[in-house]
């Protein structure tokens, strides 16, 4: 008798970095990295958004800030930048999950900065975002405490949320426009 054996087909684990990128710069190409790294991850999907809910208008139009993305990640291949909005009409990151969630092969790492976790239990159907992809917090200085007392860790903690120290990179977007 022949044992046959159980072909059970291992995910895609992929990474998505979403946000509007207004600039990008070398702290999201450090985060992408390490997350790379650490997670084992195939590859991250830069998701760039037309706009933040919670921010004001980008600076920047959206092509120049795609163009930016992808001269920033040139040299390491496992980064990809995209645009999904038109695609899935929003630009809400449940609806970014749902669709990429309908490619059962893959498993979803959703990758943040300290400061996001903060407000986190205010994004479009939150706890969602958690149940289908995993949350993964970088620190970033000056959030740690704020983000580890927020309401969404207080919540769902470590069963949902792997916060990660990291060695931060002392740069935002909101800087460099001040610039």
């Amino acid at each position: 008798m022949v044992k046959l054996e159980n072909k059970s087909k291992k995910k895609v684990r992929i990474g998505i970095l979403g946000g509007t990128f207004d600039p990008a710069h070398k702290g999201h190409l450090a985060i992408s990295e390490s997350a790379l790294k650490i997670f084992s991850l195939k590859s991250i999907m830069w998701a760039v958004t037309n706009q933040n809910p919670f921010k004001k208008k980008s600076k920047n139009n959206l092509k120049e800030r795609i163009a930016f993305c992808k001269k920033i990640i040139k040299k390491n291949k496992l980064i990809k930048v995209k645009y999904f909005e038109d695609i899935i009409k929003s630009n809400k990151t449940i609806d970014l999950i749902n669709f990429l969630n309908k490619n059962k092969r893959y498993e979803l790492f959703f990758l943040i900065g300290a400061d996001n976790l903060i407000d986190f239990h205010k994004w479009h159907k939150w706890e969602k975002i958690l149940k289908k992809s995993k949350l993964i917090v970088f620190d970033r200085h000056g959030y740690k405490k704020k983000s580890l007392i927020s309401k969404t860790y207080k919540s769902y903690g470590k069963k949902y949320v792997t916060f990660l120290k990291f060695n931060k990179v002392n740069i935002s977007s909101s800087q460099l426009r001040k610039i």
